[in-house]
This record gives structure tokens, sequence and C-alpha cells, in this order.
């Protein structure tokens, strides 16, 4: 039997579109036993609508609101454990103490700190007004928040169950940190602050993170370390993904992916790979395996099935 933990992400759905979707990635993935299933946040974006005189209107738009508010559908319709992404990026230090005690009064103490995305329309991340540039800053209040504290200051009257939480960290290099040893530090400063565990961004080569790992280690890091995968299914993501989450296949994987011509093919890569990779994984002692879901939630059950 498995010793090695399964968690999967899933995103909130589209404004307007309902949750039989999110629904429907559980019902397939929930037979793995998930330790967790995280919600991601995202933050509003600007849009711009052209007036009648010519003129450009912006307005402020949620695309995927509501990562409170699944968290407690998924906790009414399913015994798992959920764990809440809560963000720096597009809030405001009052909205993140808002979303701190809707939390608590779900009875949900598991959260994800994460920095997030910067917004589309920026070259790089920019804190809002009265908001924060990084995740520590973040981590402070939700420490402040534990000790019984409001950001002003004041007392909590009847303070709840203290969050635990855990953090993200990167095998191949945040793509602002100047070199791997600084984001090497990030990760021993959010587990001094009292991070409990770490998950990863994704990655393909497993050398990249044993070497991250042993990195780690040396520097102190003795919280988990648990890696995040995403099986490739589609044809254009042999070079969106790289790009976009700054990482390299591993030549072996490369050399494979570029003989693909269909996204079938590809998808079939995704499984053969993500299953290589999981069982090197499991078989090196990794406490969980994390599962990005987007596109690629058959992918997932696919590999699932032959690891769990």
């Amino acid at each position: 039997m498995a010793t090695t933990g399964f968690s999967f992400e899933v995103l909130p759905p589209l404004k307007g579109t309902g949750t039989s979707s999110l629904f429907k990635t559980i019902d397939t993935l929930k037979e793995f036993n998930p330790q967790s299933i995280n919600i991601t946040t995202h933050r509003s974006e600007f849009v711009y609508t052209e007036q009648d005189d010519g003129s450009f209107l912006r307005s402020s738009v949620r695309r995927r609101p509501g990562t409170v508010a699944v968290a407690s559908a998924i906790m009414q319709k399913y015994d798992i454990n959920v764990v809440p992404h809560i963000v720096v990026s597009g809030m405001t230090k009052e909205e993140l103490e808002y979303n701190l005690l809707d939390l608590q009064f779900l009875g949900l103490s598991e959260l994800l700190v994460l920095r997030g995305d910067k917004a589309k329309e920026d070259a790089k991340f920019k804190a809002i007004k009265n908001g924060y540039k990084y995740a520590t800053e973040l981590i402070s209040q939700i420490n402040d928040f534990n000790s019984g504290y409001f950001i002003d200051g004041s007392p909590i009257k009847s303070p709840g169950a203290p969050f635990r939480y855990g953090v993200a960290c990167y095998p191949e290099k945040h793509e602002e940190a100047p070199n791997p040893e600084f984001d090497i530090e990030v990760l021993k400063r959010k587990q001094d602050m009292g991070a409990q565990w770490a998950i990863t961004q994704l990655f393909y080569d497993n050398e990249k993170f044993f070497a991250f790992e042993e990195k780690a280690r040396r520097a102190g890091v003795t919280i988990p370390i648990i890696p995040g995968i995403k099986p490739m299914a589609k044809l254009s993501q042999l070079s969106v993904l790289p790009k976009t989450f700054h990482l390299d296949l591993p030549e072996a994987l490369a050399n494979e992916a570029i003989k693909c011509k269909t996204d079938d093919e590809v998808k079939q890569l995704g499984i053969e790979w993500g299953v290589q990779q999981c069982r090197e994984l499991m078989a090196h002692g990794v406490p969980r395996i994390h599962f990005y879901t987007v596109s690629a939630v058959d992918s997932i059950r696919q590999i699932a099935s032959q690891i769990y």
C-alpha cells in the first residue's frame, strides 16, 4: 500500500458557471483518498470598455470569485480537508483580515500562503495601496491574528483556533529571485516564521527537485517539501509551460515530446512520464504528491490509478 499522500488543486469556477465542473473533478479523484484539496485565489483584473465618446472606462472584474464560498461548498459535500489559498496579490490588509475571519468562522484551519501573480497590466509585481509586496508580510499578519490581534493592534475578544499554513517553493528558482540560494533563504525564513510545509512549483525533472531539497536541508529547512506535478496534456503546453513557469524539460522528455504530433500523443506521454516521475519521487520518500488539475484531470486519474 502506498504511504505517499495524494492531494490536488482546483480553481474556483469562472463567474456564472456554477459548481458542476468543480464537483466532477473532485468526484473523479476522490477515490484516491486525497489528504487535502487546495483552492486557488485569483485577483481582480482591469477591463477597459470603450465608451460612445471614444474614451475607455476602466473597471475591476474578478473572473474567479468565491474561494471562501467554494471551500464551504466542498466542506459541505465531501469529507475532505480543504486548504484555501490566501494571497497578497490584489488584496488590502483589511480584505485579508476579513478573509481570515470568514475562514475561521467556517472552521477552516489550514491555508496556503502565497504572494500570488502580478497584475496582467504590470511589468512586475506591485503592491496595491494598503497591501503587501511579499508573502512574508502576510505571514506576519496571520501570526498576529493567531496571537489574538487585529492589524490595527487591537485585541480579538474571542480568538478562534489558530491557522496552520504552508508556503510555496521553487526547485528551478522563482522568476524574480536573483539566484537559487536566495529562494532557499526565503523558504528558511518562512519556516522560521511558522510555515509547516512547502509545496513546489510544478516541475518535470526530478533531479532538480532532489538537488533543491538537498540544498534546502543543508540550509536548515526541516519542514516537509511536497512536490507539485502537472502532467502535460496538450501540444501547446510543450512551449507554454516552460515559458510560463520558468522551468526546463529534461532531455529525455524533450526528445519524446518533439515526436508528438497531436494532443492525444502529448497526453499519453504526459501520463507515462507522470507515472515514472511519481514512482521515483515515492521511492525517494516524499510525504505527499500534489497534483495541479487544470486541463489534466483525466491524466491525473490515470497516473494515480497506477501509483496508489
